[in-house]
């Protein structure tokens, strides 16, 4: 029995690429009857709101949904697609993403053959506008929100876990373990994150499974300012800045102070590992986000 699938783009301020995202969710080999697609503008200011009100006239067949947000933030976002969504299935998708044609047809694929899996993850594969940086490594692709961990679906263990431009959950999750914490996330051209990795959190200590599924593909666009060192900079700083919060209503200091040591444990034994193999910008760049995390972990902004 096939399910009905329900992808969720939040969008804000970007009529460079809302299109042709909208474009390729249109040009899927899937039959239309399969999935839905449901825009949430978050307040855009730029030209996205006519873009998206177009592609929902020019693509007709394809059954899009347009909302407006005016509550600004990625979570809050999210949840109100969540809320307008018909699915049993809701994936999400960056405004900036371009899926593969066949992305609805594996998702559905996937979620028929594993009734167990609650959520997966797919493969984003990134697309520079720029150079690819020369401190890129393969653990540092989460910097720039895309994930490769090979070609064989597998479960997601330990602390790693979908990244929110390409990921889909079973709408039941949400029923289960609650939505986005909307104190958490990206609102407007903040940098701010977590709203994803908390969720997860929830499914994993209710030992649900999470799978990566390499089939669900999605290019993200890169553009030239996100591997930027200030960009960088400011992302590490967001990043601790909302595990700040996260452990601030968990009230599991101790917790992440040892999860911290860990971290730090393991970068060094990467930074060793690539300075052996001559790779001293991707050693440096791990160095640096990991102090830059720090700081926006322990000291108020």
């Amino acid at each position: 029995m096939n399910n009905f699938i329900s992808v969720i783009v939040c969008t804000y301020n970007r009529e460079r690429y809302i299109g042709k995202c909208l474009e390729h969710l249109h040009n899927q080999h899937a039959d239309k009857k399969l999935y839905e697609i449901i825009i949430i503008d978050n307040n855009s200011t730029d030209g996205t709101t006519e873009i998206c009100k177009a592609a929902v006239t020019k693509y007709g067949e394809t059954t899009f949904h347009y909302f407006f947000e005016p509550v600004q933030g990625h979570s809050q976002s999210r949840n109100r697609g969540i809320s307008e969504s018909k699915g049993n299935i809701i994936a999400f998708l960056d405004d900036d993403a371009f899926t593969d044609p066949d992305y609805i047809s594996n998702l559905n694929t996937f979620f028929i053959a594993h009734p167990e899996v609650m959520a997966i993850g797919g493969k984003i594969i990134p697309v520079y506008e720029g150079e690819t940086p020369a401190w890129m490594s393969e653990h540092l692709l989460p910097l720039v929100a895309a994930q490769d961990m090979g070609n064989q679906p597998k479960k997601f263990t330990g602390r790693k876990f979908p990244i929110g431009a390409n990921m889909a959950f079973r709408k039941e999750a949400f029923d289960k373990y609650g939505i986005f914490n909307t104190n958490l996330g990206r609102k407007g051209s903040g940098l701010e994150g977590g709203d994803e990795k908390d969720v997860f959190d929830r499914l994993k200590k209710n030992n649900e499974t999470i799978f990566y599924v390499p089939s669900v593909i999605v290019q993200h666009i890169i553009p030239q300012k996100r591997v930027e060192l200030s960009y960088i900079r400011g992302l590490g700083i967001g990043v601790g800045t909302s595990e700040r919060k996260r452990i601030q209503e968990s009230g599991k200091v101790l917790n992440k102070v040892f999860e911290e040591l860990y971290k730090i444990a393991g970068t060094g034994i990467l930074i060793l590992w690539y300075f052996l193999q001559g790779r001293f910008s991707a050693g440096i760049m791990l160095v640096r986000f990991r102090c830059w995390v720090i700081k926006g972990l322990f000291l108020k902004q």
